[in-house]
């Protein structure tokens, strides 16, 4: 039986890479994510993997796609002014349809900002990230357990559905330490015939690449490719529930916010006052339907941000504007206290103390 260990986020999530069968890791340091490198520099040379830190950012993300186009899972990792070089490079990936796994473990911005926890980057990775018509899958991690376990679930989506996948987590997430099980994973296998592994005389030659000069084509393979998005939509969403039974009001938090929130939620129910908690664990696909559904139900929403106010939009969306959504957010590097979230949920409730 697999036992816990005490580790921090970044090298959770890193082990789990390792586990869930990925032997290729290329990236650059930037705090708060630089232990995801240095746990591969480690690990790697021991189990015949590779660890290349590249000349810059932009660099590893086109190795990325290198190896991905042969099919082997592949990874990268940074933070949030990385994440902005990367971005020409993840759109490669979506328009050649590779698999790959991406890690942003979010600092405060715009421009270089500060070193503290954000998730100000929430725009840039649920809308695409950079240029072009395309989504990836963004996995929002409230501990470091999960930091390990979505980082499989993201590989095996990734190689499901032929797209990047990444994880978009908080600064806090990468840093702080707590007990995780590891070693309990079975990743998924994927067959690859598209992967350029050479042909053997075998088959014809595989080409991997996101150039269509024809209008008409590239029209076509978006249109596909945005079928194969509602697909990942109606089976793929994640989120967590809680207290949603008989809620009057509702919060919407991931990551760090989350677990602020929850304690928030806990003492605002003695307080008799009736909130429940909806937690997106896959940022996209957002989970719309359980928002949908509270609409008919609540009184209210709050949205819960370490940002000037962006998950609060698709808040609004899936919830038709039916009821209102206020946002309890602290930016910067802060992060709200289970304290600030209840005086906005005292103060939405009528009962200001």
């Amino acid at each position: 039986m697999a036992e816990k260990v005490l580790m921090k986020g970044n090298e959770a999530l890193a082990e789990a890479a390792i586990q869930a069968g990925c032997r290729h890791y290329f990236g650059y340091p930037i705090t708060p994510q630089t232990e995801v490198a240095a746990y591969m520099a480690k690990r790697m040379p021991k189990i015949g993997g590779i660890f290349l830190q590249a000349e810059s950012e932009i660099a590893a993300i086109n190795m990325v796609y290198g190896v991905a186009a042969a099919g082997k899972r592949v990874m990268t990792s940074s933070s949030s002014p990385g994440i902005s070089l990367k971005a020409e490079g993840i759109s490669y990936l979506a328009g050649a349809d590779l698999p790959a796994f991406i890690v942003n473990v979010q600092r405060g911005g715009p421009g270089l900002g500060g070193i503290q926890p954000s998730q100000s980057d929430y725009f840039q990775a649920t809308r695409g990230c950079g240029h072009g018509d395309y989504h990836v899958i963004v996995l929002a991690p409230s501990g470091v357990q999960e930091m390990a376990d979505l980082t499989v679930k993201a590989f095996d989506l990734a190689d499901e559905y032929r797209m990047p996948a990444m994880i978009l987590a908080d600064g806090t997430m990468g840093q702080m330490m707590e007990p995780v099980f590891m070693g309990n994973y079975t990743p998924k296998i994927v067959e690859k015939p598209w992967a350029t592994t050479g042909t053997g005389l075998q088959r014809k030659h595989n080409i991997v690449n996101s150039l269509y000069l024809s209008p008409e084509v590239l029209e076509r393979t978006n249109f596909e490719r945005y079928e194969r998005y509602k697909i990942i939509e109606e089976k793929e969403t994640m989120y967590e529930s809680f207290l949603m039974e008989d809620a009057e009001y509702c919060v919407a938090a991931f990551g760090i916010a989350a677990r602020v929130s929850k304690n928030a939620v806990l003492a605002a129910r003695a307080e008799g006052i009736k909130v429940g908690m909806i937690r997106p664990i896959t940022l996209w696909p957002f989970p719309v339907k359980p928002f949908a559904e509270a609409a008919d139900q609540v009184k209210a929403f709050v949205s819960v941000e370490l940002s000037m106010g962006q998950m609060i939009e698709d808040v609004k969306l899936a919830t038709g504007c039916k009821k209102p959504v206020t946002l309890c957010n602290r930016v910067g590097g802060m992060i709200p206290s289970p304290e600030q979230v209840l005086a906005h949920l005292r103060e939405l409730a009528g009962g200001a103390k």
